[in-house]
C-alpha cells in the first residue's frame, strides 16, 4: 500500500447523522487532486494483476472512488443503487448499518459469471454494506475477486463478512 498520508484529508464530524456516530468526511480528500489520485492509484495498484473486469461501488461515495479506479484498471463500473433508482430489473440485498438499515440494488444484467469483481467503498464499519454488495455480486453469478476500502473502523469488526475474499484497506481508524 501507499505511504501517502490519507488520514490528513479526512475530517471527523461528531454526532452525524445522529448522536454518538462520528462521520468520517472524505470531502477534503476528493477536493485535493493529488490526494484523490493517490487514493485511486493505491487501490488500483493493489488489484492491478487480479484480472478485474468490473468494479462495483455502492451509492454514493462508492461511486466517487469506484469510477476512477475502474478507469485505472481498464474495467467497467457497475453502480449499486438504492431502491427505485435503477430502471431495469434488479437484484436486491438489505442490510443493517451501525445507525439504521438500508437496501442496495444491482441490475440483473450488469454482471456475468465470467466477471471478476472488485468491490470498492469508502468505509468498512460493521460490514453490513459490504455483505450486501457481496450478496448482490453473488446473485449475478460473478466472482468477487477482492474488496478495497478507503478506511476500516477496526473496532466494529466488519471484515468478518468477507470469509476468504481478499481485502485491502488504505487507512485503519
Amino acid at each position: 500500500m501507499s505511504d501517502f498520508d490519507f488520514e490528513s484529508f479526512i475530517t471527523d464530524i461528531p454526532d452525524y447523522p445522529e448522536p454518538g456516530v462520528v462521520f468520517k468526511d472524505i470531502t477534503p480528500l476528493f477536493a485535493d487532486a493529488n490526494a484523490m489520485r493517490q487514493t485511486v492509484l493505491a487501490i488500483a495498484d493493489h488489484f492491478r494483476d487480479a484480472g478485474i473486469t468490473k468494479v462495483v461501488g455502492p451509492e454514493a461515495r462508492g461511486f466517487m472512488i469506484g469510477v476512477p479506479v475502474a478507469m485505472e484498471l481498464g474495467a467497467g463500473f457497475i453502480p449499486a443503487r438504492k431502491p427505485g433508482k435503477l430502471p431495469c430489473e434488479a437484484f436486491e440485498a438489505s442490510y443493517d448499518l451501525e445507525y439504521g438499515s438500508n437496501t442496495l440494488c444491482l441490475h440483473k444484467d450488469a454482471l456475468t459469471p465470467e466477471d471478476r469483481v472488485l468491490i470498492v467503498d469508502d468505509i468498512l464499519a460493521t460490514g453490513g454494506t459490504l455483505d450486501a454488495m457481496i450478496r448482490l455480486v453473488g446473485q449475478s453469478g460473478a466472482t468477487v475477486a477482492g474488496c478495497c476500502m478507503l478506511m476500516e473502523l477496526d473496532a466494529l469488526g466488519g471484515r468478518k463478512v468477507l470469509g476468504d475474499i481478499p481485502l485491502s484497506v488504505l487507512l485503519h481508524v
